[in-house]
């Protein structure tokens, strides 16, 4: 089906495919200035597996972009915002994004999260996401208020599945190889590692990578500008999350802007 509206901002002009959960369709599409054209639906065999290429029977061999990987590669960290007065979401946005940090993750763990997403979606450049989202009714709720992408600390299949009927990117927390292995179950082959100090650090995150080549991360708990480059240092790691550039409070956009400049430069 046609992709959704927090979708266009990410489809280059040309020709994209988009899939269903599990890999098993890829649905191409032609994208041009004047929106999207449905051209063909490819069946993919029988335990292929998740994968980024794929043969069309023309011939041609076409890149399957992952949406989630489009958010992790926007920059270096992706802000974890706890915002608690929907008064100041635009500005904390107008900040980090002018500092060179336009994916922000505004959690659930306030009253005022939903309206913060429908605040900072008027920010030119902002590419706004939902963090906290730990089942279908926050997703609905989410995705209602504007979000253009939606991390969990957690995997559920519920939820999963859910995202993926929705085509909004997802990046759902993993600890451990079995959270890793049913990921690729659904379909999904980029995570949040959480909680990243608490659950090993480093050391352990290299360790799960291993056996799983064709994941990438993006470690988010205990993570601060002194450690931030070293884990943005392994190659499976895309980006980091971190509070770190936006404290708690009303924003000092000056000194949040400089914070995040420094973020963005890693």
């Amino acid at each position: 089906r046609t992709p959704h509206a927090h979708q266009a901002r990410f489809l280059p002009r040309g020709l994209v495919a988009t899939t269903d959960m599990g890999y098993d369709t890829v649905r191409l599409w032609s994208v041009t200035a004047d929106g999207l054209r449905h051209r063909q639906d490819v069946v993919l065999p029988r335990g292929s597996g998740p994968r980024h290429t794929v043969w069309h029977p023309s011939g041609h061999l076409y890149v399957v972009t992952e949406l989630s990987h489009e958010v992790c590669a926007l920059a270096p960290v992706i802000p974890v915002l706890v915002v608690e007065d929907a008064a100041h979401a635009a500005d904390l946005a107008r900040a980090l994004v002018k500092g060179g940090l336009p994916a922000l993750e505004v959690t659930l763990r306030t009253p005022a999260a939903l309206d913060a997403i429908r605040a900072m979606k008027q920010v030119d450049g902002a590419v706004v996401g939902a963090g906290t989202v730990t089942n279908q009714e926050d997703l609905a709720a989410v995705i209602e208020a504007g979000a253009e992408f939606v991390v969990s600390p957690g995997l559920t299949e519920p939820l999963a599945r859910a995202a993926g009927r929705e085509r909004i990117p997802f990046l759902p927390g993993i600890a451990n190889a079995g959270d890793i292995m049913r990921g690729l179950d659904l379909g999904l082959d980029h995570f949040k590692f959480f909680p990243a100090e608490a659950s090993g650090g480093l050391p352990a995150l290299k360790a799960l990578a291993a056996p799983f080549h064709q994941c990438r991360f993006c470690p988010t708990g205990g993570i601060g500008l002194n450690n931030a480059a070293e884990w943005l240092a392994f190659e499976p790691v895309l980006c980091v999350g971190g509070s770190w550039v936006a404290p708690r409070g009303e924003p000092d956009s000056v000194k949040i802007e400089a914070m995040a400049r420094e973020a963005a430069g890693l």
